[in-house]
């Protein structure tokens, strides 16, 4: 039985939701009141867990080619630049966790994600719906008109985001890896994206204060660079490219998981219901994982609240242990002496065994 289905958010979780319900044989429109999505300057990392679920919607062969499949996930020192562990993912991961680990630019899956949906059945604008669903991220208007404001707290950290051109960079920092750099206090990560041509940058210090909760506050190169200062070399090259026009910061809040994703024919998805702090680089993923779990819910249960209360189910547990494992590596990617040497040596166990829950998830394997 198909359902008509509205979707208030144009982002990367709502378009992806809208293009499994529409596959799964739903009527679906998609609402979004800004006239332009605002992806600049943003790169995204798309983890197995993830990637297999735009694979199973068909999005291969657009993304082919806007995607850089990344090789290592490295966690290198911030003064010496030697590697503290790694992770060996490329055509290992994939064969491990039977789908890629890619990293791609945000406009690029946005634009992919919108070509696809011209083959899906949508809705007009007049007439009822049978379900509205809420993925209208951390500001979520759907969210707090069914349950209320959800008080959000800052984490004390900023985070600065910037694209620069790679041509020109040392190998090193063109690699296909995604490079996390631990220091005292602040940590710093970058990847290529639009196939190896830039270099996505995020940089993340320790802060005092912060009030404003957006992604798109311009930010000062000379505040970044002095925020670097002393680290290795690599990043020091990096951090020359960034320009005023390139780069923005932003606030970390956090929230704590909502106790219910929904009421009655309303539902939340993504950012809406578990907010979820960027140092796993899951929270697209936990969006386009929910986007899955809800088509095939609908499919399971005989009526909308059924199902509803089957997604629900399904991904609460889940996304709020991410949400928690996320604050964590916030405090530990931050470790000074002697905390971080003790967190070295443990890293590689750890990162192992975090990786592998992560990745090896399967939203069909929760079908009975």
């Amino acid at each position: 039985m198909g359902y008509r289905i509205a979707i208030a958010g144009g982002g990367l979780g709502g378009l992806t939701a809208a293009l499994a319900l529409g596959q799964g044989g739903h009527e679906v429109i998609v609402l979004e009141q800004a006239t332009a999505h605002r992806t600049a300057g943003a790169g995204i990392q798309l983890s197995p867990n993830a990637s297999r679920v735009l694979l199973r919607l068909g999005l291969g062969p657009t993304l082919e080619g806007k995607v850089t499949a990344t090789e290592r996930s490295r966690f290198r020192h911030f003064r010496t630049g030697r590697t503290i562990t790694e992770a060996r993912l490329g055509g290992e991961a994939e064969g491990r966790y039977g789908a890629p680990y890619w990293q791609i630019h945000r406009a690029d899956l946005h634009e992919a994600l919108q070509t696809a949906l011209a083959a899906v059945t949508l809705l007009g604008v007049d007439g009822p719906v049978d379900l509205l669903l809420g993925a209208d991220g951390i500001h979520s208007e759907v969210r707090r008109w069914c349950f209320g404001e959800a008080p959000a707290r800052f984490t004390g950290q900023v985070a600065w985001r910037f694209l620069v051109p790679s041509e020109g960079l040392p190998p090193a920092l063109q690699a296909r890896d995604s490079q996390v750099w631990w220091g005292p206090g602040k940590h710093f990560v970058h990847y290529p994206v639009d196939a190896g041509a830039r270099i996505n940058g995020v940089a993340v210090v320790e802060a005092g204060a912060w009030t404003e909760e957006s992604w798109a506050l311009p930010g000062q190169p000379e505040d970044l660079r002095t925020a670097f200062r002393g680290w290795h070399p690599e990043l020091q090259q990096l951090l020359e490219r960034v320009t005023p026009e390139g780069l923005f910061q932003w606030g970390l809040f956090d929230r704590a998981p909502l106790p219910r994703w929904h009421r009655g024919p309303v539902a939340l998805l993504g950012d809406a219901c578990h907010p979820t702090l960027p140092f796993l680089a899951q929270g697209a993923a936990m969006a386009i994982e929910d986007s899955a779990a809800l088509t095939l819910a609908l499919a399971q249960a005989p009526t909308v609240s059924g199902a509803l209360a089957v997604y629900e189910g399904w991904r609460r547990s889940r996304t709020a242990r991410i949400q928690q494992l996320s604050r964590r590596y916030g405090w530990v990617y931050h470790l000074g002496a002697p905390l971080a040497t003790f967190r070295n040596l443990a890293a590689p166990l750890a990162r192992g065994t975090t990786m592998d829950w992560l990745y090896r998830y399967d939203v069909e394997d929760q079908i009975p």
